[in-house]
C-alpha cells in the first residue's frame, strides 16, 4: 500500500507537532511510521504524529497509563507505542486505524470485565476508540491496572 504524507500544520512553530520536514510518513489508516526505539521520546513522537483527533486520544491514553502505572516502560515497536513493566513484558499497545484507535490488552481475556473486542489470539482483547466515543476513564484505568499486574507479552 502506498504511504501517505500528513498535511503540515500552519502553526507548527509553536506546536508540539513536528514541522513538515520532520513529519513522519503516515501508513495505511493514518498510522505514523516511527522508528523502533525504547523510551518516552519515540512514544511522544508517535502521539504527536497521530492525525487529527487521534493525537488527543493518544495523549489521553499515555497520560492515563503513566498515572495508573508509575514507572511504566515505553517503546515504539512495529509502528505502535507499547507499555510494559520492567521484567514482566508488555501489557498494552495502541495503533491508529482510519476511523478509530485500537487499544490492545495482551492478556485482556484475564481482565474483569473482559474488554469488548475479540482477537484471533486467545488472550488478546481490544478496545476500539472512535472520534466521538465517550471514554469510561475509570474502567480504562481499571483495565490498565489489572493488565500491568499480569505477566506481559515478550516478543
Amino acid at each position: 500500500m502506498p504511504a501517505e504524507r500528513a498535511a503540515p500544520k500552519a502553526s507548527a512553530s509553536k506546536s508540539k507537532r513536528p514541522t513538515a520536514a520532520q513529519q513522519p510518513t503516515l501508513l495505511a489508516g493514518g498510522n505514523p511510521q516511527i522508528a523502533k526505539a525504547d523510551g518516552d521520546a519515540p512514544v511522544q513522537a508517535y502521539i504527536a504524529a497521530m492525525p487529527g483527533w487521534k493525537s488527543e486520544v493518544g495523549n489521553h491514553l499515555d497520560a492515563l497509563i503513566v498515572r495508573t502505572v508509575p514507572g511504566v516502560r515505553k517503546a515504539v515497536k512495529w509502528n505502535s507505542p507499547f507499555y510494559g513493566v520492567e521484567g514482566q513484558g508488555w501489557f498494552l499497545n495502541f495503533h491508529c486505524f482510519t476511523k478509530y484507535v485500537k487499544v490492545a490488552f495482551f492478556r485482556g481475556a484475564s481482565l474483569r470485565p473482559v474488554p469488548p473486542g475479540e482477537s484471533r489470539h486467545k488472550e488478546v482483547r481490544y478496545l476500539d476508540i472512535h472520534e466521538d466515543d465517550p471514554l469510561d476513564e475509570a474502567q480504562l484505568a481499571s483495565w490498565i491496572r489489572q493488565a500491568a499486574a499480569l505477566p506481559g507479552w515478550s516478543p
